[in-house]
């Protein structure tokens, strides 16, 4: 595990097989028992995670492995697109995924997510546009999507 201090506090990053497996929020308890390493890949997650946080990056490119059902990752590839700065409602990614009664099951993928802010969990929201359900919590969702906001209005940086 390697750690990064950020806006919203220190984060955990874990990596299996040169693959990104885990990002932990600090409040919420980074994993006791996992060595520190700094691997070429954590340290390159840490980078492009510096450079998001700086509006420097609006694309993460590393190599992902997160451990989920089939349905979890189908659910975060369509994450995955969602843009920076933008949101989708659970609606809409049940819709994506050809199945818009799915909304409950997309919200329970979404708390499940084991990479956060690199699978972009946090740019989804309610169908009546609120803030709802974040694992990293609602104010760390909000000043994401702030901070997205900010950079593409240039308002930031």
């Amino acid at each position: 595990m390697l750690t990064v201090q950020t806006p919203i506090g220190r984060l955990g990053l874990v990596e299996a097989d040169n693959r990104l497996t885990n990002l932990y929020f600090e409040h919420d308890g980074l994993p006791s028992g996992l060595a520190v390493r700094e691997t070429e890949l954590l340290v390159k997650a840490c980078q492009q995670l510096t450079e998001y946080f700086s509006g420097k990056r609006t694309v993460f490119t590393l190599p992902l492995a997160p451990t989920g059902t089939e349905f979890q990752k189908r659910v975060w590839q369509v994450l995955c697109r969602i843009p920076y700065g933008e949101t989708l409602s659970y609606q809409g990614v049940a819709k994506a995924l050809g199945n818009e009664k799915a909304m409950r099951a997309v919200g329970q993928a979404n708390n499940k997510n084991p990479i956060p802010i690199i699978i972009p969990c946090h740019r989804v929201i309610g169908a009546n546009g609120a803030l709802v359900g974040y694992g990293g919590g609602l104010q760390i969702k909000e000043t994401l999507l702030a901070l997205e906001k900010d950079f593409l209005k240039g308002k930031v940086g």
